[in-house]
């Protein structure tokens, strides 16, 4: 990858890259740590080059195989609400889905230990040649069922699930370490349509949930292919 590649031009160049931030400022995100790696990992790498003069758009773009990268905006929402108040920071984190890698490259820039499961093998080598330029050491990706998790390498202190379920699978609460928190989209209601953000935190007596903002994710299929 050339330097003035990962950079940008124009549209996307670091002057858009940094647009983008102030926007999602006006939209209420206040953690500055998270602002400042968006504006540092360069989008447009993420997505498809006839698509990459609108990724610093506020707005999901196709990734092919029927996924989707998500809102800027979401993106950085659910970072925010996994890092709050905590000194310790987000942990080993899991992130269920990996799509074409763009939250994996944030994640690993904010904690020491993330690993990112992805069910389509496809998509998959799609993240790696999208990642690989950009050299992250503390970053692993997997080739599994997001649903069960990643059991070999539990407990996680973070878990994020890029995909909507209609119930959290009970694979990804069993592995949240006591003291953890977990962010998904979840269907609100059996068979409704409606998803919205779920916050879950473990406790040593147990789970407490806080319902967010609503949401529009793919949803979370079991398998791998």
């Amino acid at each position: 990858m050339t330097a003035s590649k990962a950079h940008g031009i124009g549209f996307t160049s670091q002057r858009t890259r940094d647009r983008m931030v102030e926007r999602l400022r006006t939209k209420g995100i206040r953690d500055e740590t998270v602002l400042a790696v968006m504006a540092a990992v360069p989008r447009h790498l993420f997505v498809d080059e006839a698509l990459a003069s609108r990724a610093y758009e506020d707005t999901a773009l196709p990734i092919g195989f029927e996924q989707t990268i998500s809102q800027p905006y979401v993106v950085a929402l659910m970072i925010s609400a996994l890092r709050a108040g905590r000194e310790a920071g987000l942990g080993k984190v899991l992130e269920i889905g990996t799509g074409c890698g763009y939250q994996a490259a944030l994640l690993a820039k904010l904690t020491k230990e993330v690993y990112s499961v992805e069910r389509i093998s496809g998509l998959l080598e799609k993240a790696r040649a999208n990642l690989r330029g950009l050299r992250i050491p503390n970053l692993r990706l997997a080739h599994g069922d997001g649903s069960e998790g990643l059991a070999a390498a539990a407990p996680f202190d973070s878990i994020i699930s890029a995909a909507a379920a209609q119930e959290l699978p009970p694979a990804l609460k069993n592995q949240l370490a006591v003291g953890g928190r977990l962010i998904a989209p979840l269907h609100i209601s059996a068979g409704q349509s409606k998803q919205a953000l779920c916050l879950i935190e473990r406790t040593s007596s147990g789970f407490t949930e806080q319902w967010m903002d609503a949401v529009r994710f793919v949803p979370l299929r079991a398998g791998k292919q």
